[in-house]
């Protein structure tokens, strides 16, 4: 099968690789409907992580083409989404919703790879969850965001605390900070400042829901939600990038009492004492729990009720991956989907 692995900064190659197959009786093998670039996975291809043969993606749908004996809630044929973090859904830390701390916790990233035309999911009962039936073609970009992008979105609001009455902001303005956006809305908040420097994505959020657009950055960003907010700050604030300046501005940001709903991917964010304790601010994110929220998600986009898949502006072929790590490196996409 074809498969896409990074070799050091900028170096994305489509390669011939072995097959997948069961090897754990908990195994499902599936074929690929459909995956994608996502911002994180931009840190190893500008070098600021190590990369020599590393498979690539971890979003993903397709239809089941092989289970392991012991698979109990799939079947072959069955269309599938799946978390970017292998979790078994049965663990104490799953049953209380952190499916992405699960004791059998694997990243899809690295080990697996699912920017390839088949993979190997392990504890597949726990990591998949089928949908209705065959989804129409228009669904499968909007179901295949569901995987990592809406739900790390989601996550983040629902750390933030985003609800009704609520004034939310979002710092990043990537797929997950847009979809950020898109689940406030959702989640019945009254005002969303989407915090954006380009107008194609300014309109998309817009389009999710954002209320108001904020140009500035770092303390002239800050500045700038206060005054929207009479001084006071967000109630709820989405960091979505992952750099100290984010982390920071998200906090600032943030009113005293209020929550930051923390999903960038962090690189060398130090967080000041002094500060922190004096902001009374609530912090929590890390790794999005994806599977807690799958089912919910996955009803939404089949009802259509949203479409998260408004996301992808750039769809290629999995042969010319290489692209499209270029046009999100170069900002001229927001997310690429690939197509097996």
């Amino acid at each position: 099968m074809k498969a896409v692995t990074l070799h050091g900064a900028g170096d994305v190659r489509v390669v011939d690789r072995e097959d997948p197959r069961i090897v754990e009786p908990t195994d499902a093998v599936i074929r690929l409907a459909a995956t994608c670039i996502c911002g994180s996975d931009l840190w190893p291809y500008r070098g600021a992580e190590p990369a020599d043969g590393l498979l690539m993606g971890h979003e993903y749908v397709g239809v089941v083409e092989e289970i392991g004996a012991d698979v109990r809630t799939l079947e072959v044929g069955d269309f599938v989404v799946g978390s970017f973090v292998i979790s078994d859904n049965t663990c104490e830390i799953c049953r209380a919703g952190y499916q992405s701390r699960c004791v059998h916790a694997e990243f899809v990233h690295g080990g697996i790879g699912t920017q390839a035309e088949r993979a190997r999911i392990p504890y597949a009962d726990g990591t998949l969850v089928t949908t209705p039936g065959p989804p129409d073609d228009d669904q499968v970009p909007s179901l295949l965001a569901a995987s990592d992008v809406l739900g790390t979105g989601w996550f983040a609001a629902v750390a933030a605390e985003a609800g009704p009455g609520k004034t939310v902001a979002v710092v990043g303005d990537g797929a997950v900070g847009l979809l950020g956006v898109l689940a406030a809305r959702e989640l019945g908040a009254e005002r969303i400042i989407a915090m954006s420097r380009h107008a194609d994505r300014q309109a998309l959020a817009r389009d999710f829901g954002a209320t108001d657009i904020v140009t500035e950055r770092g303390d002239e960003g800050v500045a700038k939600v206060k005054e929207l907010t009479g001084g006071l700050g967000a109630h709820s604030v989405i960091e979505a990038v992952g750099t100290q300046e984010s982390m920071m501005q998200a906090i600032r940001a943030t009113r005293p009492g209020g929550h930051v709903g923390y999903v960038g991917v962090s690189h060398d964010v130090e967080l000041p004492g002094d500060e922190l304790f004096f902001s009374g601010v609530h912090l929590h994110g890390g790794p999005a729990p994806v599977r807690r929220f799958l089912p919910d998600l996955i009803d939404r986009i089949w009802k259509r009720e949203i479409d998260p898949g408004r996301v992808f502006d750039l769809e290629l072929p999995l042969a010319e991956a290489a692209q499209g790590y270029r046009a999100m490196d170069e900002r001229r996409a927001i997310k690429v989907l690939l197509r097996p």
